[in-house]
């Protein structure tokens, strides 16, 4: 599997942005896949999931104001950012549900997000 985060960048407070993944090496359309994030100093998070067939889910952080999705046809998973806020800088990476527990080596380099006052 390879894993091709990205979208990341440097934001302000209360800007927005959309994260792309693609998720290739195989076919996932039947995996839940994950967007995690880990601040410096902190572990992984998941902060937002979606099932194969489109359900999501959410951590409290950020419910309301992230929005997960997915596009199987093209093995593209999305994660748009709203009402950003700087708790929310981190590295995010996109994960399939078997990978959740590792190998870490296989999440790629994911996509660095900081959000500024």
């Amino acid at each position: 599997v390879q894993l091709q985060a990205s979208g990341g960048g440097s934001v302000q407070v209360g800007g927005s942005l959309r994260l792309s993944c693609v998720v290739s090496g195989g076919i996932y359309s039947l995996n839940t896949i994950g967007w995690y994030r880990q601040a410096p100093g902190k572990q992984r998070d998941l902060v937002a999931s979606i099932t194969d067939r489109g359900v999501p889910n959410y951590v409290d952080s950020v419910r309301g104001r992230f929005t997960i999705s997915r596009d199987n046809a093209k093995n593209t998973v999305y994660l748009q950012m709203s009402s950003l806020k700087s708790e929310d800088t981190a590295v995010y990476y996109c994960v399939p549900d078997f990978l959740w527990e590792g190998p870490y080596t296989y999440w790629g380099q994911g996509t660095e997000v900081t959000v500024s006052s």
